[in-house]
């Protein structure tokens, strides 16, 4: 019970988060486009990446809804975080004024912040993971009929 309550609030905070960076890219869409244009990384995929991203947000976000397709949403969204994560870290490493193209409050982050706060949710996601699959393992043993 106690593994079912840490993913379900896992999930909300992955929900939280994405449909909010989404929502706040799609608004601000002409400064995200201009943000992302001026990353030398992602110069020449601006136009896609500016609806991609907060697309591909909002669908992990609803799929985290669905318990039908929450295993799958828990691994989207890590490997979401994982790829930030890496952006940030070639971002660093260039060592270049950069602005950040997260949208909302998120943009009020420096680099190293947004690091820390990237590898938090990077572990969030691992532990959401690893107890999600031990309690559909848990669930899948209680309904197998015993061969008595």
């Amino acid at each position: 019970m106690k593994k079912q309550i840490v993913v379900e609030i896992v999930c909300f905070l992955f929900i939280l988060l994405f449909t909010y960076a989404a929502v706040a890219k799609l608004l601000e869409y002409q400064k995200f486009v201009v943000q992302i244009g001026q990353s030398p990384l992602l110069t020449n995929y601006a136009g896609f990446l500016a609806w991609a991203v907060p697309a591909i947000e909002l669908i992990i976000a609803v799929a985290l809804v669905i318990t039908r397709f929450r295993q799958i949403a828990l691994y989207a969204a890590f490997t979401l975080m994982v790829l930030f994560t890496a952006y940030i870290v070639a971002i660093l490493q260039l060592g270049k004024n950069i602005p950040c193209s997260c949208g909302g409050i998120l943009d009020s982050m420096g680099w190293i912040e947004h690091l820390i706060f990237n590898s938090i949710y990077v572990v969030l996601g691992l532990i959401g993971i690893l107890l999600y699959s031990n309690e559909e393992s848990s669930q899948k043993k209680e309904k197998k009929p015993s061969m008595v």
